[in-house]
């Protein structure tokens, strides 16, 4: 790779002197015409090209070192290291200086745009952030005062309130898994107790939607951290309620695989073509579009848990025929700052 890169160098040093290469051949070629009119000696001729072949060739290897180091210097300013301006300009033509000059304000003006749109994102994270936190205020007290309701339209509401906390829960998520620093605190955790949280979560969905839930007690543990993986389960199970109008969830562990956890559902499904692309972010497919329920960000962060926890998930669908989710327990390498 570096014989490569000094070959084109050399090539483009080439390029920059063919002017002065070109003037030397004419010259050369003016003298011999010169020397042939006079009858002058043809060795006093050949030895003046060789003298000015000697100094012109030292010429050129000075000058092609300096734009070596010049070449090199400007590839270190692209990659943003720190370089000495003289490096650049040495050897060149002064005007050079002046495109310097201008690249570095440049470049600090970037800098100071750079900073400024740093602490603009940092105070908008922080203010979003602090919005989420008190919305659950007011859901708490919604919900609170809901439940003293029996009417069908409040049993509606408490739905409509699980998918506000739903969501809620689901944006602050986001942002802590954007902090590369959040807290992760890996034990043996009771996959039971996990399940049955989320469950306990969305039993308002089940009973309203009359969906079966199948689940029977795995007595195992994991090693994960145990809020995480309940977000994960919580959004996991939030998505085949979403689309899944009537019938059955099954939760169990897979035969086949070990430490496998399968969430499975009779719902809608999803099309083969929308498969690939259910974990980029923002992407909703189909039915999310029909059904104007889906954010396009669930699996993404479900995904994105997965990969923070060393965890692996994998979807399964057949449209019309449900969706089938494993999240493989199993440990792999951490990817904290990803």
């Amino acid at each position: 790779m570096a014989d490569n890169t000094k070959t084109g160098v050399f090539k483009l040093f080439l390029l920059s002197v063919r002017q002065q290469i070109f003037v030397f051949i004419a010259m050369a070629m003016l003298f011999a015409g010169i020397f042939i009119l006079n009858g002058l000696p043809l060795t006093l001729y050949l030895y003046s090209i060789e003298l000015g072949l000697f100094f012109f060739f030292s010429y050129l290897v000075i000058q092609y070192f300096r734009y070596r180091n010049r070449y090199e210097a400007i590839i270190q300013v692209g990659e943003a290291h720190s370089v000495n301006n003289e490096d650049i300009a040495s050897g060149t033509d002064p005007a050079d200086q002046l495109y310097l000059d201008k690249i570095s304000e440049l470049q600090q003006d970037i800098r100071n745009l750079t900073n400024e749109h740093a602490e603009r994102q940092a105070d908008q994270l922080d203010y979003f952030t602090l919005w989420l936190h008190q919305i659950k205020t007011p859901l708490s007290a919604i919900s609170l005062l809901n439940q003293s309701n029996a009417t069908p339209e409040s049993k509606k509401i408490s739905q409509e309130i699980v998918r506000l906390e739903d969501y809620t829960h689901m944006a602050l998520n986001y942002v802590k898994l954007e902090d590369s620093g959040s807290d992760m605190d890996l034990s043996e955790v009771d996959l039971d107790s996990v399940i049955k949280r989320a469950v306990k979560k969305y039993s308002i969905l089940f009973i309203y939607k009359g969906i079966t839930l199948d689940y029977q007690p795995l007595k195992t543990t994991v090693l994960s951290d145990g809020q995480w993986l309940q977000i994960l389960l919580e959004q996991l199970l939030s998505n085949s309620l979403k689309y899944t109008a009537s019938g059955s969830i099954s939760i169990y562990l897979d035969p086949g695989r070990d430490q496998t956890l399968i969430i499975e559902d009779t719902g809608a499904g999803i099309r083969p073509e929308d498969l690939p692309k259910i974990f980029n972010k923002g992407y909703s497919g189909l039915n999310g579009r029909l059904h104007e329920k889906s954010t396009g960000i669930g699996l993404f962060l479900s995904k994105k848990i997965c990969k923070r926890l060393g965890h692996e998930l994998i979807i399964e669908s057949e449209l019309g025929k449900g969706t089938r989710a494993a999240v493989s327990l199993a440990r792999k390498e951490l990817a904290v700052f990803d």
